[in-house]
């Protein structure tokens, strides 16, 4: 069997879609909305265009698709909206990422609880699109700390918790509905992989309590995205971090563990420290305009499987496509889908 696709969370979205990309669909440049922008919201095209993307990663041979996360005007502030206890008219300045990011950012107010479930009928459309399964992904505790203003609760981990506990509700309504792969995105992990061993990957499992055990759960673990397309000194975490964690995932209520590879090559022994956890491997840069060749990613995948199995491995991206021009990121996962194949 050949190995299988699938994509990370975003995907170029078309151009009549109504909520713009936070990147430039030319430059891949960062064009920031605050979090009192309200972005424009046609529901019939914002259907139509997670229809169309979620059709042509099938079109492309990827295995387990995502949304594309078409309706999102930047990945942390579209879950925020559906939550209790944020303040998005006064935002914050916050500097993140090492320095890397700058950002407004909603303030913390009040009380974190969730509210009406709001991920299921994405994930409806979405699958109706197509009869492979469809993977939504939701922002981590950490990472919702990280690029927030914490006015109420004065502590970190008790934020965390209360994030925890109300992504949960959306994760475990997902599972009802029928979504058969839910991804938590920690990317936090990598920039913090103390705090993620202290307390972050106990969220995670929080996160997928009573989730049943059809269910794939995953968490994603990007080391950042620059601010631009072809950005080389982008200060990404330390190539360290998925070493420190590895051994405490593999432990953890978690099936799939998502690991950047592209921009930066691990030691592959790295993937040794898995050993009963599914990697889904990043096989193409997201943020260089160079096309990969399905030859590098066939060999590529051939160096990992010297020290994984087999059917515990799978290909993707580094992570969401959302900085690439469309053309670019269908050459890309041209290049990834026929390099899985090719594999022996």
């Amino acid at each position: 069997m050949p190995i299988p696709t699938t994509t990370i969370g975003s995907y170029p979205k078309p151009a009549y879609a109504p909520v713009p990309s936070p990147f430039d669909p030319e430059t891949g440049a960062w064009r920031p909305m605050r979090p009192g922008e309200r972005p424009p919201r046609d529901e019939a095209e914002l259907d139509r265009a997670v229809r169309e993307v979620v059709s042509e990663q099938v079109a492309l041979g990827i295995d387990v698709p995502t949304d594309g996360e078409v309706r999102r005007e930047g990945y942390i502030l579209y879950h925020l909206r559906h939550l209790a206890g944020f303040d998005f008219n006064r935002p914050a300045h916050r500097v993140m990422r090492d320095g890397g990011w700058h950002a407004e950012v909603p303030r913390v107010t009040g009380p974190v609880r969730a509210q009406s479930s709001f991920l299921p009928q994405d994930w409806r459309v979405a699958q109706n699109a197509t009869e492979r399964p469809v993977k939504m992904t939701l922002p981590g505790p950490l990472t919702i700390v990280a690029s927030t203003a914490d006015e109420f609760y004065g502590d970190e981990r008790v934020l965390a918790e209360a994030l925890a506990d109300a992504l949960s509700v959306e994760v475990r309504a997902l599972a009802k509905a029928g979504c058969q792969w839910i991804q938590i995105d920690e990317p936090v992990f990598a920039r913090e992989p103390e705090t993620a061993l202290a307390f972050g990957i106990d969220l995670l499992e929080r996160c997928f309590a009573s989730v049943p055990d059809h269910v794939r759960r995953v968490v994603h673990i990007c080391c950042g995205y620059p601010s631009a397309v072809d950005l080389e000194d982008y200060p990404k975490a330390e190539p360290t971090s998925y070493l420190q964690l590895a051994d405490a995932l593999d432990d953890a209520a978690v099936d799939a563990v998502s690991l950047e590879d592209a921009h930066r090559h691990n030691d592959l022994r790295l993937l040794e420290r898995f050993s009963r956890t599914r990697v889904i491997l990043g096989l193409v840069d997201i943020a260089r305009s160079r096309v990969e060749s399905a030859e590098e990613i066939t060999g590529r995948l051939q160096k990992a499987l010297e020290h994984i199995d087999p059917e515990r491995l799978t290909a993707a991206p580094d992570c969401g496509l959302t900085m690439l021009p469309r053309e670019t990121a269908v050459a890309k996962l041209t290049s990834l889908v026929a390099g899985a194949r090719a594999v022996d």
